[in-house]
């Protein structure tokens, strides 16, 4: 990564001038500097999951109506083996589950990519005593006006979703399901991609243009999929945390797939970011979905005592006290291998927003599609779409 060696003048002029790729001459729009020179694609993560609890139908639809092009469900496995949305295996922040005497004694200890976790789990719940649950927002700074009235929907409720809209509104609406922890289901028999690609073939989505792309952290299931469907799949890539000069650090289970842990392969996650290892996801997936600091990260600024300034003056230390650092090359260098990038993930919450956005949630999406994403994960899909249509 990038360390801290620009002004933040320079910066800025780099990213008015990322921004001027994308300008409108006239009536026409010149091509975005995406792998196709298509419009990026709006990707509800989670739903739109800014406004409504995550992975709900209510979520997904507000995703539609708001002009998502696709709509993105977790996908995890029930004990009778039902395929459903949820963001973990563990159902504790995200449904009222604590909540209900009956499932008291279903609290557990479970060991999820290698650290130990302690609640309650979809795996040892039926699909018909998850659907006596109701879902809650997870993310304490959103509203919990919603919570206690959504279900917890099946992913074939999410595909006749996506049918049914793309139908009504005249426009197709794919689904992007993520294979959450595959190697935990295995150790539970309950492994997600033989259900998920019967269902897909169910629905006819077999092939390289149907409206559905999977995603994974891991790599051994991508590749065995691989060799199961024509679909378009993606490997994400992940990362622990940001140091103060704007490098992404690794610790574990951040740091690699999962799978190369328990296979004790070397490589991280940053590992699979150089030409090298982007040439090696092109022969199983057809793009990567990473963590938006490795296309352009941003780092603090520190005073003479040696602490980060608070440059908002909101006595706080956060995303919005970094200046931005000039892009990297994993754009560039994923595109000249054939793969496609979907970075993650986009919000509007302020704290979230590096200091040269100003607050604008919009001059984030301008940069990251100026610099040639081809798609972004976002809880917020107006506000991504609004940003990509105004260019």
């Amino acid at each position: 990564m990038t360390t801290m060696r620009f002004s933040s003048t320079a910066v800025a002029l780099s990213i008015a001038a990322l921004l001027s790729a994308c300008a409108t001459t006239g009536s026409q729009t010149s091509a975005y500097p995406t792998l196709g020179g298509a419009k990026p694609l709006v990707i509800g993560h989670r739903g739109a999951s800014g406004y409504l609890p995550e992975h709900t139908l209510e979520a997904y639809r507000l995703a539609i109506e708001q002009g998502a092009d696709f709509i993105e469900p977790d996908v995890v496995v029930t004990k009778d083996g039902q395929l459903v949305a949820r963001h973990e295996p563990n159902i504790t922040a995200t449904t009222d589950v604590a909540e209900r005497p009956e499932f008291a004694k279903r609290k557990t200890t479970r060991e999820v990519d290698g650290v130990k976790e302690t609640g309650w789990f979809v795996t040892d719940f039926t699909l018909a005593e998850l659907r006596t649950l109701r879902a809650k927002q997870a993310n304490a700074a959103r509203s919990k006006a919603h919570d206690g009235k959504y279900l917890v929907p099946t992913l074939k409720e999410i595909l006749d979703l996506a049918k049914e809209e793309s139908a009504k509104r005249g426009r197709t609406i794919g689904v992007y399901p993520e294979t959450k922890h595959p190697s935990y289901h295995v150790t539970e028999g309950l492994l997600i991609e033989p259900r998920l690609l019967k269902l897909l073939a169910e629905y006819g989505y077999t092939k390289k243009d149907s409206p559905v792309i999977i995603q994974s952290f891991e790599v051994s299931n991508l590749k065995e999929m691989r060799s199961q469907t024509q679909v378009r799949l993606v490997q994400l890539i992940d990362g622990d945390d940001v140091d103060a000069k704007g490098n992404v650090t690794l610790a574990a289970p951040f740091d690699k797939p999962y799978d190369f842990a328990l296979v004790k392969d070397k490589r991280t996650f940053k590992d699979m970011l150089t030409p090298a290892g982007l040439a090696e996801i092109r022969t199983y997936a057809d793009g990567i979905g990473p963590w938006k600091p490795y296309l352009a990260s941003a780092a603090q600024v520190m005073g003479a005592d040696g602490k980060p300034k608070d440059l908002n003056g909101d006595g706080k230390i956060s995303d919005a006290d970094r200046v931005a650092l000039p892009p990297t090359d994993v754009v560039k260098n994923a595109h000249a291998a054939g793969l496609f990038v979907h970075a993650y993930t986009f919000r509007s919450e302020a704290p979230g927003l590096v200091s040269d956005y100003k607050g604008d949630p919009k001059a984030e999406y301008k940069r990251f599609f100026a610099l040639g994403v081809d798609g972004v994960f976002s809880d917020f899909p107006d506000t991504a779409k609004a940003a990509r249509d105004g260019m």
